[in-house]
């Protein structure tokens, strides 16, 4: 919980502006793309050396430490390039940052293998959404204390120090979570070494088993989220001349609705199982880029954030507990692993697409004798990402099934449940009896098989932050 937290502040404090540090530093849109797409794809590569050391070495923890501590020590030229004036500090923060996310996704992979570890299945989803509350709450708080002083300090012509002064609380904020992370206990686990496959029948396993469906839908999402996501920033700041105070307000925003979702998501999760929450998220996924492009004011804007929190916090803890659900513990590691390194690849094309969309899109856009003008090629980038996450959810998501044994229950009826659009309804529908899938046997012993070492304590794990 600690160590959620801490790292908690210093997401919200300093790795929330890293965009807005970008745009303080005068990033064209190019630059934008290449500092989403850089560090997703050396992440790829950290993720996947880190579960083959851990499968050589037998442990995890050093490999976490380790990771951690790089990523610490890049927060102090991070800081420094407020200071030094180059016309290469835009270069020199897509490589700092590049070396950032190297650290953290090389710990993610024995990090999430080891906290699986400590966590019983049956109350995993309401863990993890407990500690997701509490780490979006303190995001919620630093992002917001840290854009109110960038503000105070922006009024002052003192933004330098300002972004300085968060940087350096992101600093704290991990040094405090290494501390936690160095008092976690690791059962003993033999890891399965990874090791590439066998050429034949190679093709059949990238299609047909859960594991792969579940990863080359989670990757095609975040392809098409990608194509948006590192530009939201640049269209706020720059397009719409947010201040500080409105883009800390928007961003505070959608995490606040998070906290307040988490809870709800993880009860339902651990009832009527995460394909049901992924399949009622998703459909509203393509609605959100395009509301962007057709309400560009501040309190529309606001209000979209209400529903993309919500959706987005659901989606995330669905997609985290599947993904522990489907992987057998001894090879967490390695599928961890790959599971982030596809969607990292997919996260480095979504960003090359968006920055090319964004800098060969027209300004003028002619719908019959109506002609829209636009301030920047950024509205092609939303509707783009629009299209492509229909595309994902439609075509990828109703190949996965739900791997273990949940009450039934309609969308319909889960979305009425989640909103609460009628009290009655809603309590007829808590007095229902739920039914129960009927699994065969050999689903169930693979299931409920022992996990070896496992504690009766809940777990959650950081990479749900990072979905979105």
């Amino acid at each position: 919980m600690r160590d959620g937290v801490a790292w908690s502040v210093m997401f919200g404090a300093g790795e929330s502006y890293f965009a807005a540090f970008a745009v303080f530093l005068r990033a064209t849109t190019a630059q934008f793309s290449l500092l989403a797409a850089l560090p997703s794809l050396l992440g790829a590569l950290a993720q996947l050396a880190a579960a083959w050391v851990a499968g050589q070495v037998g442990q995890r923890k050093p490999l976490i430490l380790g990771g951690v501590w790089v990523q610490t020590l890049m927060w102090l030229p991070i800081i420094a390039l407020a200071f030094v004036p180059s016309d290469y500090a835009v270069t020199l923060l897509i490589v700092c940052v590049a070396i950032y996310y190297i650290g953290g996704q090389f710990a993610a992979p024995p990090w999430s293998s080891l906290i699986s570890d400590l966590v019983p299945e049956r109350r995993r989803g309401r863990f993890f959404a407990r500690r997701a509350r509490y780490m979006s709450f303190a995001t919620f708080v630093s992002l917001s204390a840290a854009g109110l002083t960038l503000e105070f300090l922006e009024q002052r012509e003192l933004a330098a120090w300002g972004f300085a002064l968060l940087f350096a609380v992101a600093v704290g904020g991990r040094l405090y979570s290494l501390t936690q992370l160095m008092r976690m206990h690791e059962p003993p686990r033999q890891l399965a070494p990874l090791t590439l496959p066998p050429l034949a029948g190679l093709v059949p396993r990238l299609l047909g088993t859960d594991f792969a469906r579940f990863a080359w839908f989670v990757a095609a999402m975040n392809l098409a989220v990608a194509i948006a996501s590192p530009f939201f920033t640049l269209y706020m700041l720059r397009d719409l001349q947010f201040s500080y105070f409105e883009f800390t307000a928007v961003s505070a925003f959608y995490v606040l609705v998070q906290f307040a979702a988490l809870k709800v998501w993880g009860r339902l999760a651990d009832v009527y199982g995460n394909r049901l929450i992924m399949r009622l998220t998703t459909t509203v996924f393509p609605l959100l880029p395009l509301m962007w492009v057709l309400l560009p004011t501040f309190w529309f804007i606001l209000a979209i954030q209400v529903v993309s929190g919500a959706c987005w916090a659901g989606f995330s803890l669905a997609a985290g507990n599947y993904l522990y659900d489907i992987a057998p513990p001894e090879k967490r590691a390695a599928y961890s692993a790959i599971h982030q390194a596809l969607s990292n690849a997919a996260i480095f094309c979504g960003a090359l697409l968006g920055g090319y969309l964004g800098t060969h899109a027209p300004l003028e856009l002619g719908l019959g004798s109506t002609t829209l003008h636009f301030t920047s090629g950024l509205w092609a980038v939303m509707v783009v990402s629009g299209l492509a996450r229909a595309l994902a959810a439609a075509v990828l998501l109703p190949r996965l099934r739900e791997v273990r044994p949940v009450r039934e229950v309609s969308a319909t009826a889960l979305a009425l449940r989640v909103t609460r659009a009628n009290v009655v309804a809603g309590w007829l529908f808590e007095l229902l009896p739920g039914r129960r899938r009927t699994v065969p046997s050999h689903e169930v012993a693979q299931i409920t098989r022992p996990r070896n070492g496992a504690l009766s304590e809940s777990l959650d794990s950081e990479s749900l932050d990072r979905v979105a």
